[in-house]
């Protein structure tokens, strides 16, 4: 960890399906200006305020998360039960898209770093959405999918809890290594 202020924002929405990605970002020194509302994901001038300032004057994100997957809360694993590689990854929830023609996010990502870098972003925790993936109506996934993600929290034994709004829950996830 690099002990500085790390934060996900949501991309605004009316620029399509795939447009601006959601992101992770990090304020490493006073006075950084993260774009909004004039700038989107280090790289997309907002259509209204762009022509105000350029995105070149912006902190880009340090991991564009996908267009629309409602990133809401995360923690850094600090702890020892998953494998090493696991050590200040940060868990992001991603809560899901509700206005996108095919659902994104509803799933749990691991975002590998490396100081203030990004190495490598996959799946930690997925399997809430139908096979589809279709918005069924446009009503986003409010009835659809078998849960939302909305935030994440390392417990005392290394283990990780998934609050899932849609499904009422808290998910327990461990890890134990093959053979033991």
């Amino acid at each position: 960890m690099t002990h500085e202020l790390w934060f996900t924002d949501n991309g605004r929405d009316m620029l399509g399906d795939d447009v601006p990605n959601d992101e992770l970002n990090v304020a490493y020194k006073a006075g950084l200006h993260f774009g909004f509302p004039f700038c989107h994901q280090g790289d997309v001038p907002d259509p209204e305020f762009g022509a105000q300032r350029a995105c070149s004057s912006t902190e880009p994100p340090v991991q564009k998360l996908g267009a629309h997957v409602a990133a809401i809360g995360f923690t850094f694993y600090t702890g020892n039960m998953f494998p090493a590689r696991y050590k200040n990854a940060a868990i992001i929830a991603e809560h899901g898209s509700w206005n996108r023609s095919t659902l994104s996010g509803y799933r749990v990502m691991a975002a590998f770093t490396d100081g203030r870098r990004v190495t490598a972003y996959e799946p930690f925790l997925d399997g809430f959405l139908p096979a589809s993936g279709s918005a069924l109506g446009g009503r986003g996934g409010m009835g659809v999918t078998s849960g939302r993600p909305a935030d994440a929290l390392q417990m005392p034994d290394g283990s990780i809890l998934i609050s899932d709004d849609t499904g009422n829950r808290l998910i327990r996830v461990s890890y134990t290594a093959r053979g033991k």
